[in-house]
């Protein structure tokens, strides 16, 4: 026992931390958040403060003026007008699709998966050439297009192909988890109690992925009206035709009017703070139905 004790004595003891580390390791979190907020500031608060007070900074008398202009009108209802035919498609699109890859196991199941990733993979500029180079006068389709007199590109069916690729994959990808959490028990025992298909679908199926629905499409709607790259491509930017509220606000500060393009980008910014707030809103309702 004493030859324990005097071994446990000749042991070298760790000196304590000294007390100047320990003030450095308590200022890391601090200098890290301070980095993140400083980004943050510089990329997007500052930008973004910057087109409303330009704006506002006349009052609301020059707003008024622009969103009265037809061409500001049309840009808008052409704006809605994608997102309104677009979202119901990939909504239908991203469930069936969800359904599928979370309820079976086929062959192609993680090619099926990457080929829905594509539009995240793909800038919207090449995605937009892709389509002209389908569908355009000199495309794969487009002599029978020009011979049956069917317009695509440089039209609204042109902008809408756009708008749905690059808004395609998120409702997918936000239900697919959800399918895979919820498993199968309760739709096995809907189905020995005798519900149909139809039944087990809107009665257990969607109660229980309804919040990753509605996150997929408030994500989806925000990438459907905002988007400009692919659009750009496909449309000409043609005014009161093919000008969607993106080109709007581009075209009028190439155009050298600032107020206009400011109130349209205003516009746009306030939509993305709703999309921001529901996301907020449904990212809480589901971490509750989680826990």
């Amino acid at each position: 026992m004493a030859n324990l004790n005097s071994s446990v004595a000749d042991r070298p003891q760790s000196s304590p931390e000294p007390a100047k580390f320990k003030e450095r390791k308590n200022f890391a979190p601090a200098i890290l958040i301070g980095i993140s907020f400083l980004y943050l500031g510089l990329v997007l608060l500052l930008p973004a403060a910057n087109v409303f007070v330009t704006a506002f900074s006349k009052g609301f008398g020059p707003i008024l003026t622009a969103v009265q202009r037809p061409d500001f009108q049309n840009a808008i209802k052409l704006t809605l007008g994608l997102a309104v035919i677009a979202l119901p498609l990939n909504t239908i699109f991203g469930l069936s699709a969800a359904w599928a890859i979370a309820r079976n196991q086929f062959p192609g199941k993680a090619l099926l998966l990457s080929i829905i990733d594509l539009p995240f993979s793909i800038s919207p500029v090449v995605a937009g050439l892709m389509i002209v180079l389908l569908y355009g006068r000199l495309g794969w389709f487009g002599s029978w297009l020009e011979a049956n007199d069917i317009k695509v590109v440089f039209a609204f069916p042109g902008m809408l192909i756009a708008t749905i690729f690059v808004s395609m994959p998120f409702i997918a990808r936000e239900v697919i988890p959800v399918l895979d959490e919820m498993g199968t028990d309760q739709e096995e025992a809907a189905r020995t109690l005798g519900a149909s298909d139809w039944q087990i679908f809107w009665r257990v199926v969607i109660p229980n992925i309804r919040w990753g629905l509605l996150y997929g499409l408030v994500l989806t709607n925000a990438r459907a009206m905002g988007e400009f790259g692919a659009v750009s491509v496909v449309s000409g930017n043609i005014a009161n035709k093919t000008q969607s509220l993106p080109l709007f606000v581009e075209e009028s500060y190439k155009q050298y009017e600032t107020e206009v393009a400011y109130s349209a980008a205003v516009l746009l910014a306030l939509l993305a703070v709703v999309t921001l707030i529901l996301k907020e809103i449904l990212e809480r309702r589901t971490s509750k139905k989680q826990s």
